[in-house]
């Protein structure tokens, strides 16, 4: 027998055996947290009987016939954007919050399934290490990063076009929260023995490439620079994708980032996010970012360094900004500013910030308002602002 199937053999009977206490063995917390698995394992089960069963699909599957960009560019127009009423012709005029249908996001749906199929099977993986779930996972990963008839360039030059205004938008970059879960399900998978070195080498080659893209280009600067809800999906970005490919450097600057520019001038001294409540749709957008915020902190925690932790002089945490959200994801009626002008009943969800809020504070409370929402929502808009659906990869 080979070496290589004796590894997997053995990987498989561990994964088979730790699965039930597979975050944290002793104790409370083993039981805190085997909550969490158990909450989770019908949706795994669900999900990856469904990523099981799908085909690559690319940016090169989808033509995009007002981008000036190539058939390996990723492209997509602003959803707020309508054609003027006076003048089809002229550029296109905002309209806050209302998303065109018309625009064109196919290619930011076939993200958004990548990043679906990915973070399932390597959830699905993470309770039972099955070498099937790596080579689907792999069909995937080779189609999107290293094929070349079917890879997508590592860059956004071209997201979020606005039509008699813009080719593409450092705004667009935001699209790519959907690669969070995929860089995610790498780390998963790459040291599995059925994981090829080359195709590992390759996949990062491709990451570390978008990186000093999102670093040096100009629509990386704006966005990183972005006030609100944009600057901070740059650093959780940023940050996921560093620690893909141990980048300590980008890593250390988005721990930076968060301490000295996020949740100072962000978060307001009662933990709400001003420049989110300012919005047409404010509740989705708190929530929102309140999600990318607490995902920062579960990325780039470490042992000897919480982010959950840090505090400013006058007492902001990150903590308080879920405390500030809790009783509107409670009872949404609650709510005392006005409410989003598109999606409002579909709000909330079993979000991100409950569940890693709830295992860095040991919160029950938290635990308990997560497990009773919805894990499973189908909406697309929902999904869209919900880069973090496998909570299970990140713990």
């Amino acid at each position: 027998m080979k070496s290589t199937s004796i590894v997997s053999i053995v990987s498989c009977l561990l994964g088979i055996i730790i699965s039930p206490i597979l975050l944290k063995a002793k104790g409370k917390e083993g039981v805190f947290d085997q909550e969490i698995i158990h909450v989770l394992r019908p949706v795994i089960t669900k999900q990856s009987k469904w990523a099981m069963k799908q085909k690559p699909l690319t940016v090169t599957a989808y033509r995009a016939v007002r981008s000036t960009g190539g058939i390996h560019d990723f492209y997509s127009e602003g959803d707020y954007w309508w054609p003027d009423p006076k003048d089809p012709a002229a550029p296109y005029i905002q309209r806050d919050g209302m998303s065109n249908p018309a625009n064109f996001v196919e290619h930011r749906k076939a993200m958004i399934r990548f990043s679906r199929i990915v973070g399932a099977l390597a959830s699905a993986y993470r309770l039972n290490p099955d070498k099937k779930y790596v080579q689907q996972a792999l069909r995937h990963l080779k189609a999107w990063f290293v094929d070349a008839e079917t890879m997508m360039n590592p860059n956004l030059l071209y997201a979020q076009a606005i039509q008699g205004r813009f080719t593409g938008r450092g705004i667009g970059i935001i699209d790519t929260i959907h690669l969070m879960e995929v860089a995610q399900g790498v780390k998963i998978f790459e040291n599995d023995p059925n994981f090829p070195a080359s195709a590992k080498e390759a996949i990062h080659r491709w990451f570390a490439a978008y990186l000093r893209w999102l670093t040096t280009h100009q629509y990386g600067m704006d966005e990183m620079n972005a006030a609100n809800n944009h600057g901070t999906c740059w650093v959780m970005q940023v940050a996921a994708f560093s620690s893909l490919v141990q980048d300590t450097l980008l890593l250390n600057k988005c721990a930076d980032r968060y301490e000295d520019v996020l949740l100072p001038n962000q978060m307001e001294s009662n933990g709400s996010f001003p420049r989110e409540l300012q919005r047409t749709k404010p509740y989705g957008y708190s929530l929102f970012n309140l999600d990318a915020m607490t995902m920062i902190c579960q990325i780039l925690s470490k042992a000897n360094k919480s982010l959950w932790q840090y505090a400013l002089p006058d007492g902001r945490t990150i903590q308080k900004g879920v405390d500030f959200m809790i009783p509107y994801i409670a009872d949404k009626q609650k709510w005392p500013y006005q409410k989003d002008v598109m999606y409002w009943e579909q709000w909330p969800i079993a979000h991100p910030a409950l569940v890693f809020s709830a295992a860095a504070f040991r919160n029950k409370d938290y635990l308990q308002l997560w497990i009773d929402l919805d894990h499973d929502p189908q909406e697309d808009e929902v999904i869209r602002n919900l880069p973090i659906r496998n909570p299970l990869i990140w713990l």
